[in-house]
């Protein structure tokens, strides 16, 4: 077990460095004037904008430049905000955007896994009932048709029918349940139809036919058998879901007005805001790169049919 966390953990870094070196080439392919708010750009010189880029740390020697991007990131500096916050540190940005997509999107998880899973479980065991067919006609419909569009109809819907706000006001509570629920519809689809799915599979294996044969009630097979297998695949999921609910979402935090952190990184690609864009990319990749690693470790922790052996998985028959 040991060896085998040491190896994810090393691919992990090895990931997670590959990331800050892409990200570092990658800025200093983006344009220069997006480091000038446009008032900076038009006052300086030539002279003026090459001496601002190289304390930036952005232009001259690239090792030179690596080596202060990689000293500023163990410091926790991410740099400052240029166009889109001039002149505030970007962590300061992010810290002030992160707890209302935190906030959303660990209560929407919540919801989404509690009735997800719960849907999914009614689905499997009334397999081709009304149940399951209810269950398939709204994964279809979330699933099928453009976000956008339902969740327009259930802002104007909802709001309209019980008088709720249609925006976010962080004063008013009432104005919370609307995101919310838009936030968890998709994910209670996701869990419902994966678990439905892999619970039918493990329903159709033979160990499953022999116990049902044995003469053990259908509940404590599907309970004590179907359910806890069929729910393994989806665990490695979970860490990486829990880690990108900080990223937000762009869509849903758009159409509320909830200032958090998933249109920051469209906003700050339209405004050249480079350091802020850098961060952003950065945190993401390295919150994807943690969740598959804590992913991987929780699955063979779940699963007693995982062994490992000289420092790789298999799974024992």
């Amino acid at each position: 077990m040991l060896a085998y966390v040491l190896k994810r953990l090393g691919q992990s870094l090895l990931t997670v460095v590959i990331v800050v070196i892409s990200v570092f080439m990658l800025l200093r392919l983006m344009p220069t004037s997006g480091y000038f708010t446009r008032d900076d750009y038009a006052n300086m010189d030539a002279a003026g904008r090459n001496a601002y880029l190289l304390n930036l740390g952005v232009s001259g020697n690239l090792l030179v430049q690596f080596g202060r991007f990689a000293e500023g990131l163990l410091r926790g500096d991410l740099g400052r905000s240029i166009t889109l916050y001039p002149r505030t540190p970007v962590t300061t940005v992010l810290a002030e955007k992160a707890p209302f997509s935190l906030w959303f999107g660990l209560t929407s998880l919540v919801i989404s896994m509690s009735a997800g899973l719960g849907l999914g479980v009614l689905m499997a065991h009334h397999k081709d009932g009304f149940i399951d067919g209810a269950g398939t006609v709204y994964v279809t419909i979330v699933r099928s048709i453009p976000s956008l569009i339902w969740l327009f109809l259930i802002q104007q819907w909802v709001s309209g029918a019980l008088g709720w706000p249609m925006v976010f006001y962080g004063d008013r509570p009432v104005s919370w349940i609307l995101p919310t629920m838009s936030f968890a519809l998709s994910g209670i689809a996701w869990y419902a139809i994966w678990l439905r799915r892999f619970m039918v599979d493990e329903e159709n294996r033979d160990y499953v036919k022999f116990a049902t044969a044995k003469g053990l009630p259908r509940k404590r097979v599907m309970r004590g058998h179907v359910l806890r297998n069929g729910l393994v695949p989806l665990v490695q999921y979970f860490p990486q879901q829990v880690l990108l609910t900080i990223a937000g979402s762009l869509l849903i935090e758009s159409i509320y007005s909830i200032p958090g952190m998933g249109g920051l990184l469209v906003a700050a690609v339209g405004k050249q805001d480079n350091p802020l864009v850098q961060a952003l990319v950065l945190l993401y990749s390295v919150l994807g790169v943690i969740g598959v690693f804590l992913g991987d470790i929780l699955m063979i922790l779940v699963d007693p049919r995982i062994k490992l052996a000289g420092g790789s998985s298999k799974e024992a028959h």
